[in-house]
């Protein structure tokens, strides 16, 4: 089994990046969800219930964040330390952020047709993941609620195959926004790994991946007039196990130890579960 693809979301529900290779760290990988979009009040905005984000490419490096959207110029929110900081909502969450300067606000809503801004989760911010399933305090940025969404080949070629029996059309990994795409030849073998170790590197393997409205969505395009995994994964991948309800695809993980991982790196399961109950239809 090895690495197929990496990818980071540098803003939370825009554009990923494809990497050849990641930095990773107690957060997850180096600069993935570390920007995200809310309303003035600080709640969190995502493709949820603003597809069109979906729009936004977006580039971090040591200078901030850079954002385009079709024809516009780049625009550059830098990281500077100095801005101002607001309580921002993530799920059930209340993170001290920076926030971005009102040019850049402006240009978001403008872009977004309705009033947004920019925030950042910055040296100053603080968060952890559930410690119901982690099992102690761990930190994590702007992802939903932890720091890496680990996914197989063989679980979507499994999830094409029932599509296609049903006349439906097939879809990409891209729907489902993982960090770590593993080749592999078994369908939903992950359910049973209590981990993964890719270089010096162990993920822990803490929860399986319930899937949203996003997974509908066209990932450059935010369209929803498109093929959807949804009823598949309603048929074969739906969660047996009340703590984590709806269709289930990919697990989240929680990485241990420092490094750098590439694609094309080998990656080993390490310990064995009973694997996830999954409703039989």
């Amino acid at each position: 089994m090895r690495v197929s693809a990496l990818n980071i979301f540098p803003l939370k529900s825009a554009r990923g990046i494809s990497l050849n290779e990641a930095q990773v760290d107690a957060f997850g990988l180096a600069a993935d969800r570390r920007w995200m979009v809310t309303e003035p009040n600080g709640k969190f905005v995502t493709q949820r219930d603003l597809p069109q984000l979906a729009q936004i490419s977006a580039y971090a490096d040591e200078n901030g964040l850079t954002l385009r959207m079709g024809s516009d110029e780049p625009f550059l929110a830098p990281s500077s330390p100095d801005r101002r900081r607001q309580d921002v909502i993530i799920w059930d969450s209340t993170v001290s952020a920076a926030v971005a300067d009102d040019e850049m606000n402006q240009t978001l809503s403008r872009w977004m047709g309705r009033p947004l801004q920019l925030v950042h989760f910055d040296e100053a911010s603080r968060r952890t993941a559930s410690v119901n399933w982690v099992g102690e305090e761990t930190p994590v940025a702007f992802g939903d609620g932890y720091q890496v969404l680990i996914t197989n080949t063989a679980s979507l070629n499994a999830l094409n195959e029932n599509m296609a029996a049903h006349g439906e059309t097939t879809v990409g990994m891209e729907r489902f926004r993982a960090n770590i795409v593993l080749e592999h030849d078994v369908a939903w073998a992950e359910d049973g790994w209590e981990a993964v170790k890719i270089g010096e590197i162990l993920f822990r393997l803490v929860k399986p991946c319930a899937r949203c409205i996003m997974t509908t969505q066209d990932q450059a395009t935010g369209s929803r007039d498109i093929a959807s995994p949804v009823p598949a994964m309603g048929r074969i991948r739906m969660s047996a196990d009340r703590s984590v309800p709806g269709p289930l695809f990919g697990w989240n993980a929680v990485p241990v130890g420092n490094g750098t991982i590439k694609v094309g790196d080998e990656a080993q399961p390490v310990g064995a579960r009973e694997p996830w109950a999954i409703k039989k239809r």
